[in-house]
């Protein structure tokens, strides 16, 4: 019976990363910086802007990742409360 949020939860997870990888919008900069990027010529510049913005990404993930983490050991040790209580 556990499965079934297990499995919703995989499936919502897999159709947004499908969203997120065929978005047109996900393989670039906003328009304005693109405009800027393309006419700077300089390529070392871009790619350093690309991994500046990859930077940026990290924190919010981490803190994404870290909630997750800590409210599914939250479930995990009231779950356990439970069985033990039932044994009890």
């Amino acid at each position: 019976m556990r499965s079934r949020p297990y499995r919703s939860m995989l499936i919502f997870l897999a159709a947004a990363a499908l969203l997120m990888v065929l978005s047109v919008s996900a393989f670039g900069q906003c328009s304005m910086c693109r405009a800027s990027l393309a006419g700077s010529g300089n390529a070392f510049f871009v790619r350093n802007f690309n991994i500046g913005v990859l930077v940026l990404l990290v924190p919010p993930v981490t803190i994404f990742c870290s909630i997750f983490v800590v409210l599914k050991r939250y479930r995990a040790a009231d779950d356990e409360e439970l069985n033990h209580d039932d044994k009890a």
